[in-house]
């Protein structure tokens, strides 16, 4: 079992990233539109509404579904000393892609960023000054802000 590119059911770009699970399911993410999904999350197959718990709202409200019946919900990437992308709006009619870098926690604020269950600190921080937002169909050019490809 080998992970492969291929064409977005989705979207129908070429980078969709295809990962096995088993000989029979995989996992997809997709860096052409920003979406993932799995062979497991099918439409009446699935408990979605157990997954959908802890997703923000517009996650929800902008997943899509698959000639396959597959359904993909936006991708959020969070690379501890780079930055973050994440789906950003109100609305499905109101929302695009933004990135969010990483930057050092200076000397005077080390102690404020305790890394949960640990004694240990991050390094980094996101600061909200270097947030810019990307079109919904510019989600690699959100990846590349953050330094994902770096």
């Amino acid at each position: 079992m080998k992970d492969k590119l291929s064409i977005c059911p989705r979207c129908g770009s070429d980078a969709c990233y295809i990962t096995p699970v088993n000989e029979a399911k995989n996992n997809y993410y997709c860096f052409g539109c920003g979406y993932q999904t799995n062979d497991l999350m099918i439409e009446g197959e699935f408990d979605f509404e157990l997954y959908e718990e802890t997703l923000p709202e517009l996650y929800r409200d902008i997943k899509s579904t698959d000639s396959e019946k597959r359904v993909w919900y936006p991708i959020t990437i969070n690379i501890q000393n780079k930055g973050t992308v994440f789906a950003n709006g109100t609305h499905k009619d109101n929302w695009q892609w933004s990135g969010i870098l990483a930057v050092e926690v200076n000397e005077d604020e080390k102690g404020k960023f305790k890394i949960p269950g640990t004694e240990e600190f991050y390094t980094h921080k996101t600061d909200i000054k270097t947030l810019k937002s990307y079109s919904q169909n510019d989600f690699i050019e959100a990846l590349d802000y953050i330094g994902f490809f770096n």
